[in-house]
């Protein structure tokens, strides 16, 4: 024992004052650490301990402090050193007195364990750097000639904010740019490579933290968690860090960086893990995730046994690690997709599971309840001696001293209870991760293959032989050969339970050929079974999402990922979309279309599969398709405008004031479809540009053009970006055709030639296209302008019988051109959209009752879409409310058949016997709103 007598008296009086109090005895029986930290600092313990530093949480405000505090001034290495130790041996004693009676929780003492850590690392680095530059001068990057900092990353349970109760720390030490330092010019003697200066800076760093004096230690640091483990150097460049893991990278690396944060570096050290991200995020869902895991548990339980270390809370079955796992596994899966899933801390991303639907309610009660009660037991065990150990104690006295800590009657009640918890965790990992791989049959079975024969016919007999006997099969590597063996089976098995199993089977073959040489997907369907059955019901019930999937594979990826139940909010697509657009350089417009294409297609067969799978309503299905496109424009729009302000600066509004992309004077207007808030699954866009730009002033960058020319190539940008064929074909087909006066017209409109246009020289139909007309991307200002100039010219007074015989030209001469021919009619065809009784009857009825009415019913001019427009005719009493629901019903049911065709890739025709309550419902209201004299249904 350390010390004079009067310390040693203080010592033992303090000792005595705790164990007089049930807090104190509870702590001193926690833990033979605590009396050794009395011993060595009773004068200051005693003065915490008066002053209720023991009662209460601590923020990271509050720890930084009391750092900063006995920090201050300490310029001698030795002094620094041991002033931080006593600090933390102090800490300790309050974390273990705490955690010994329940004064604090799990997520409470881990969190302030891990601001300690940052506060130390951040002092340290900060100590270190001046003996350090009075050597070798500042630091400097050979690219930018910016002054370098030391990148300390925290991984694992620092990282995550996770540290354990005598946890050791892993780190990482990295610097942005090589270089070199510049010696006497930056104050030092000689100049070194910058990495070499790092080195050092991380020696330094270790040493302060880690090196064992007669006071302790602040941290145990472990560095084997960087490239090349043990055998590289100590420090890598960004650079360096990046090439490594994108050529060298292990499977189990990609675990380690999910908890990667950046303590130190601020900005170049945000993006340095930034850059990992690709890395331990996948775009594709990364289903081999599983099988990396098992392995690595599979060395871990090796590892076990042989260091027969069975009883361990961390490593031994049903520990926190697999519990970790779990977490981590579906996070590795999923996150390059599902922002939301890159979070650090492993009881938040339970939380994330559940509302991402990868894990239910009672599978993430029965984690967390696991969780929270090993690291309670893990901090136990650490607080005895102050030791990195997650190992049960074996010695009869310590094990009855932890029971009584933990609140149980004895050492064998408390087994009990860990080994409930030790057995749930082990059911879910089992569950999760190890029984995926066991639900099948590794080989076809006879049984299955009879079952299959009786089902096919012969065309689909030669159709499988023929692929299994293909050149592309035989030229399979070993491995994906026998990933597709493994696959057939459960392929098979989900055939035959559905009700045309040769139809699903020979859908999928052709996706199969196309997957099969990047196994990766079979990987996906062997980790994920439940993923083969929703393949082969889309398959069976959709020709439309087969031949989608067979023309662009990679939307596999997300599609048998998806929750099909649950589709992300319009919110959510806009952010997933932003996500993947900020990874492309701005001169990148290959890529730019890229992400647009897939990020389409994706989504709207994400809506598809709902469709059938969730029977979503028509009404939700075809908001989600109208949400999607209108984010493919909006941020269409926003990368042609970056790429054009960029080399020419911004136009200015006719006003004079500047354009800016927070208020464009630029707006993209819907028509049709698009407008109506009514898309369908091929539906292309039918869209007008509008501008309020001095088109005669040139906008304001180093290579001008005049307002007029760059809203022009703005427009023609949007279009590229959206419209131009690729290998990963189109985002959307565009239709300008809609724009003043058609073909002959300007692509892109000022406001004030739209009005003139509309007012003076639009036909009737155009004014009818308006009706369906809203704005859906862009400037504010430009878009109210746009509502202003809409609603002026709806709501102008017409002559009802002019109106009707004008919409009556308009739609017979479009029957004729576009309805079914005689000889189909007298067939019993009925074409749900272009037929007397069918879709468009109904639209131009809506349009025909907006223009004649809303002269004196203004609020007619509020809505675009039809269901609403019905709705407020009826509200105004133009409509009565019977017809204008056997309207909407009517409207509703064509339209819901028309994407049920689509899906089917079938015409849009139908039985009109079977359809002729509906179209006599829509009829009867033509004639008598539109046409009286129009020939009945039948004639």
């Amino acid at each position: 024992m350390q010390g004079n007598p009067s310390s040693e008296a203080v010592a033992d009086t303090l000792l005595q004052r705790w164990q007089a109090l049930p807090a104190g005895q509870q702590t001193l029986l926690a833990s033979d650490y605590v009396p050794s930290v009395v011993a060595r600092d009773a004068e200051r313990l005693w003065l915490d301990f008066e002053q209720d530093q023991f009662v209460g949480a601590l923020s990271a405000t509050q720890i930084e402090a009391r750092v900063l505090e006995v920090l201050e001034g300490i310029v001698d290495e030795p002094l620094w050193m041991a002033t931080l130790r006593r600090l933390r041996a102090r800490l300790m004693v309050r974390w273990i007195w705490q955690d010994a009676n329940g004064l604090t929780d799990v997520v409470q003492l881990t969190r302030e364990l891990s601001d300690f850590a940052d506060c130390c690392i951040r002092q340290a680095v900060s100590f270190a750097r001046p003996a350090l530059i009075a050597k070798f001068g500042q630091p400097m990057g050979e690219d930018h000639r910016q002054v370098q900092e030391l990148i300390v990353i925290g991984m694992g349970k620092l990282g995550a904010h996770e540290l354990n109760l005598s946890s050791d720390i892993d780190l990482i030490f990295c610097f942005d740019e090589a270089g070199e330092t510049n010696g006497a010019a930056g104050g030092g003697k000689k100049s070194i490579d910058v990495q070499q200066f790092m080195i050092q800076w991380g020696q330094a760093v270790m040493r302060l933290l880690d090196q064992v004096t007669p006071d302790g230690f602040v941290f145990r640091v472990d560095m084997r968690l960087r490239p090349w483990g043990d055998g590289s150097a100590l420090a890598l460049s960004h650079a360096a860090l990046e090439r490594y893991l994108e050529k060298h990278g292990r499977e189990w690396e990609r675990y380690a960086w999910i908890k990667a944060r950046a303590i130190t570096g601020g900005v170049a050290g945000d993006q340095l893990i930034e850059m990992t991200r690709p890395f331990v995020y996948r775009r594709y869902a990364d289903y081999s995730a599983f099988a990396a895991l098992r392995e690595m548990k599979t060395m871990i339980e090796r590892e076990v046994q042989r260091r027969n270390v069975q009883h361990d809370i961390k490593l031994g079955a049903g520990g926190i690690r697999e519990i970790e796992f779990i977490v981590q596994a579906f996070q590795m899966i999923h996150g390059g997709a599902r922002l939301a899933l890159r979070g650090l801390q492993c009881l938040q991303m339970m939380t994330e599971l559940v509302r991402q639907g990868l894990l239910n309610e009672s599978q993430v009660a029965s984690l967390r309840a696991a969780y929270l009660f090993l690291r309670r037991v893990e901090h136990a065990i650490q607080a005895m001696n102050d030791q990195q150990t997650q190992q049960l104690p074996s010695d009869p006295a310590w094990q009855a001293r932890l029971a009584t800590v933990l609140g149980f009657v004895d050492w064998t009640a408390l087994l009990v209870q860990l080994d409930v918890h030790r057995q749930a965790v082990r059911l879910e990992f089992d569950q999760v991760v190890v029984a995926r791989q066991e639900q099948a049959p590794s080989q076809e079975t006879p049984d299955l293959q009879d079952r299959l024969n009786t089902v096919l016919d012969e065309e689909g007999q030669h159709r499988v032989d023929m692929f299994w006997s293909s050149r592309a099969l035989a030229k399979l590597p070993e491995q994906a050969h026998q990933r597709l063996k493994a696959v057939w089976p459960l392929l098979i098995d989900a055939v035959l339970s559905v009700p045309e199993p040769q139809v699903a089977l020979l859908r999928l073959l052709p996706l199969l050929e196309k997957v099969m040489r990047r196994s990766v997907y079979l990987v996906m369907l062997l980790e994920n079974h439940g993923a083969i059955l929703r393949l082969v019901q889309m398959a069976s019930t959709s020709p439309w999402i087969s031949d989608e999937l067979v023309r662009y594979p990679v939307l596999l990826d997300e599609f048998l990922t998806n929750d099909l139940y649950h589709l992300p909010t319009r919110d959510d697509l806009a952010d997933t979309l932003r996500q993947q657009l900020l990874r492309i350089e701005r001169d990148d417009v290959e890529g730019q279309m890229r992400v647009l294409r897939l990020f389409k297609k994706s989504e709207v067969l994400a809506v598809a599969a709902s469709d059938v799978l969730a029977e979503r309503p028509l009404m939700k299905v075809s908001d989600s398709l109208t949400d999607i496109a209108e984010i493919v424009l909006n941020a269409a729009l926003h990368l042609a405008l970056d790429a054009l302000t960029a080399r020419h600066g911004w136009p200015k509004r006719l006003s004079g004031e500047p354009v800016t992309l927070d208020a464009p004077a630029f707006a993209i207007i819907g028509y049709g479809k698009l407008g109506g808030i009514e898309m369908s699954y091929g539906s292309d866009l039918d869209i007008v540009f509008l501008h309020d730009v001095d088109e005669q002033a040139d906008t304001d960058g180093l290579r001008p053009i005049s307002g007029m020319e760059f809203c022009a190539r703005l427009a023609q940008k949007v279009m590229t970006l959206l419209s131009t064929q690729t290998l990963d074909g189109r985002a959307y087909e565009v239709d300008t055709r809609l724009r003043p006066s058609g073909h002959a017209g300007m692509l892109v409109a000022s406001l004030n030639a739209f009005r003139q246009y509309q007012h003076k020289s639009a036909w009737i139909w155009e004014h009818q296209a308006l009706v369906r007309a809203r704005g859906v991307c862009g400037g504010p200002l430009v878009i109210d302008a746009f509502n202003q100039i809409r609603r002026e010219v709806l709501t102008l007074p017409r002559d009802p019988l002019a109106m009707q015989q004008a919409v009556r030209e308009m739609r017979y001469k479009m029957r004729d051109h576009l309805g079914s021919a005689a000889s189909a009619q007298q067939a019993g065809i009925f074409h749900l959209k272009q037929d007397a009784g069918g879709i468009v009857d109904i639209e131009f009825m809506a349009q025909y009752g907006v223009l004649v009415w809303s002269g004196a019913n203004p609020d007619l001019a509020r809505y675009s879409d039809n269901v609403r427009l019905l709705d407020d005719m009826a509200s105004a009493g133009c409509l009565s409310r019977t017809d204008a629901a056997a309207l909407t019903d009517a409207y509703l049911r064509e339209r819901a058949e028309t994407h049920r065709l689509a899906l089917a890739q079938k015409p849009l025709t139908v039985s009109a016997a079977a359809w002729r309550s509906t179209r006599m419902t829509v009829h009867d209201l033509w004639q008598r709103l539109i046409d009286p004299a129009a020939t009945p249904l039948g004639e």
